[in-house]
């Protein structure tokens, strides 16, 4: 049996030459990078891969070769591809016809919310906005984004995510509907109150209203209170209005404690969250594709081909653009069944040659990309 040591050499030496090749392809991408940019050819060819990484994995004869040999030049035709959207970005522009401004002026401007007065919306466009122009509210998300994508507002700002209840999904699905952008961020802290009749205690209650995540916020209030059941409406402080309007001292609504003034209630049980680090992120909406010079977080949604390795693929341009991924959504396509899209949140600005070598790959390699924005994060940034 030979020494230990001696088949390391050995292998050092295998390794230097796969080194000094490996360096050799990727001279050679840069030529078919050069070439290919010169007659406005695609750089990622489904059908040649395939049929190279077939033609090399039948040139070996056990299965744990085969195998083997597929993985590695899978990988390093994608380090091959990845090298070409390098050279190609350097001639980039901002993708999707998105424009960099100095800053967006907020100033003098109508925003319209969801809800009605005393909505967490409400606050979260308050503490946004300071000092706005002009503001209306209307009944659904929907509705706000119709009202944006018809003119009658220059913003829209709504609830994308809870920290405790997860993404709202509608909005997701919305923002792609109607092609607006992302063009800034709140994180609201949220405290849920129980608020009843003038007089009523908890123990009077029966009917709890709110908006379904505020619910979802509350789940170990309910477990508490078995007796209590649950009625969705499309917002906190709609719940907070009907309940005042009802007089019912048997029906309580969940919402925050500005609508105990606004609504004539009591404050039945202060803080019944779940976390009490509760928050909410809005997103900020524009008509316009712009992003301010300091945007440091960017929004995408990717559809996947159904093919084995996509999401590897798709998850390996940020990695090695050095690109911090903050967070991945899956949503189911309308009309297509059991496919899914991906809203991803990474830090970046679309100017910066990283972001856009790395949107450059996910768009040949992906069935679809859209940028949905890029803005000033409030979150804390590492």
């Amino acid at each position: 049996m030979r020494e230990l040591n001696d088949i390391r050499k050995d292998i050092d030496a295998v390794d230097e030459t796969i080194l000094s090749a490996f360096e050799r392809r990727i001279e050679l991408s840069d030529q078919v990078a050069e070439y290919k940019r010169s007659k406005g050819l695609p750089v990622y060819d489904v059908e040649r891969e395939k049929a190279k990484i077939s033609a090399l994995s039948d040139k070996v004869d056990s299965d744990f070769m085969k195998k083997g040999v597929r993985e590695l030049f899978t990988d390093l035709m994608s380090l091959s591809k990845k090298k070409q959207y390098r050279l190609l970005s350097e001639r980039a522009d901002a993708p999707d016809g998105f424009i960099e401004v100095d800053h967006i002026d907020f100033s003098s401007s109508t925003v319209v919310f969801q809800g009605v007065e005393g909505a967490y919306s409400e606050e979260a466009m308050r503490t946004f906005f300071g000092d706005i122009g002009s503001s209306f509210n209307v009944g659904s998300f929907y509705e706000a984004m119709k009202a944006l994508s018809d003119g009658r507002a220059g913003f829209a700002i709504l609830p994308f995510e809870n920290s405790r209840a997860g993404a709202v999904s509608e909005n997701y699905d919305l923002i792609c509907d109607f092609n607006l952008a992302i063009v800034g961020e709140q994180i609201l802290p949220i405290r849920h109150t129980l608020l009843g009749q003038p007089g009523a205690s908890l123990s009077d209650v029966r009917d709890v209203y709110s908006h379904p995540q505020a619910l979802m916020q509350c789940s170990g209030f309910f477990r508490e209170h078995p007796e209590i059941s649950q009625h969705p409406l499309t917002n906190t402080a709609i719940a907070a209005k009907t309940v005042a309007e009802s007089g019912d001292p048997a029906k309580a609504a969940i919402a925050g404690a500005i609508n105990s003034k606004l609504y004539g209630l009591d404050v039945l049980a202060d803080s019944i969250a779940d976390d009490p680090d509760n928050k909410t992120r809005f997103v900020v909406l524009s008509r316009k594709k712009i992003y301010e010079k300091d945007a440091n977080m960017i929004s995408v949604e990717i559809e996947l081909p159904d093919i084995e390795g996509a999401l590897y693929r798709m998850l390996s341009h940020f990695s090695i653009n050095d690109l911090n991924m903050h967070e991945i959504q899956s949503r189911p396509i309308p009309g297509r069944d059991w496919e899914y899209r991906f809203f991803i949140d990474f830090t970046g600005n679309l100017s910066n040659k990283a972001v856009q070598n790395a949107i450059l790959g996910l768009r040949e390699e992906t069935q679809k990309l859209v940028v949905l924005g890029n803005y000033v994060s409030s979150r804390d940034l590492p």
